[in-house]
């Protein structure tokens, strides 16, 4: 699960600390930038998943150099990649979200989690975690929706608190003189895994061009597990013209990609983006509803 520097990690002095999430995203590398700035005890992780684009590497570290700090690489105890995980489970995507992002990612930070929860034997704690979500209307909903699903993370977003979009990271990015990451220059909106299920015929048919292997791995994977990632359709029958891929809404895939209720804006949603309320009221306010509503319901009782 772990690299070298997580095993020195661990065995110096066990420290609570503000855990930041590197996805190898651009929102993520300038999320984690501003947390180190902001904080002194921050610790920085990222997920490896073996069918990630190999400029990974070379993207974590220019960050690593950026940040004057070095990160702890880790990954799934059961599975390298997407394919392993849908040709072993049989399970492709369906209404529970993608079964490569709950083995590869969540089940992953789960154990993290699992492994600084105070007990009698730890009190190294996780302080807070640093999450990338930038200041974009769907993507501070979801923020909200997060913080209200997973409340035990005590989660920070920092673009959103200085008002970052994509672009803006981009351009922090550039300015620091860090090349973009090569699947964002190939015309992909995302830094996922390469062949992600949660792609359209448009971003298919891009991926036969670009990383044939991959696109016959997964045709592979598919006719395995006897589900595609398209509705209705196999990926080996998949029309080479079908799909604009510029017309494709595909979210990017990580711990957080799956968030329930995400399509349905908050109530708070436009008193965030108005600036009324911080996107941590946001949050507390909904989980005092929540409170309130289960007082009352008891004394109903």
């Amino acid at each position: 699960m772990q690299n070298d520097s997580f095993d020195i990690f661990l065995s110096d002095g066990q420290k609570s600390f503000r855990l930041g999430w590197w996805s190898a995203g651009i929102t993520s590398a300038v999320a984690c930038k501003m947390a180190l700035e902001m904080y002194e005890d921050v610790e920085l992780f990222y997920i490896h998943i073996d069918s990630a684009h190999p400029d990974n590497l070379r993207f974590k570290e220019d960050c690593e150099r950026w940040y004057g700090k070095k990160m702890h690489t880790i990954q799934s105890r059961k599975y390298k990649d997407q394919f392993e995980v849908i040709e072993d489970t049989g399970y492709v995507n369906g209404p529970d979200g993608a079964r490569c992002t709950l083995e590869l990612k969540k089940e992953v930070r789960f154990e993290l989690e699992r492994r600084f929860s105070l007990t009698l034997f730890n009190e190294a704690l996780i302080l807070n975690q640093v999450w990338g979500f930038e200041y974009d209307k769907e993507q501070v909903n979801r923020a909200i929706r997060h913080g209200q699903q997973y409340p035990e993370t005590k989660p920070l977003f920092p673009l959103i608190e200085k008002g970052l979009d994509k672009n803006n990271c981009a351009a922090i990015l550039i300015n620091a003189g860090i090349e973009l990451p090569t699947m964002y220059k190939l015309g992909y909106n995302n830094n996922n895994c390469i062949g992600c299920v949660k792609g359209g015929k448009g971003y298919w048919n891009k991926i036969r061009v670009d990383f044939p292997e991959n696109f016959n791995k997964m045709a592979k994977s598919e006719r395995t597990a006897g589900h595609s990632c398209l509705k209705g359709i196999f990926l080996d029958e998949l029309d080479p013209k079908a799909g604009r891929m510029s017309e494709e809404i595909m979210p990017s895939c990580g711990l957080i990609c799956d968030v329930e209720l995400a399509d349905i804006p908050d109530k708070s949603l436009n008193d965030v983006l108005e600036g009324n309320m911080t996107i941590y009221e946001a949050i507390s306010k909904k989980r005092g509803e929540k409170k309130i509503s289960k007082r009352l319901n008891t004394e109903k009782v």
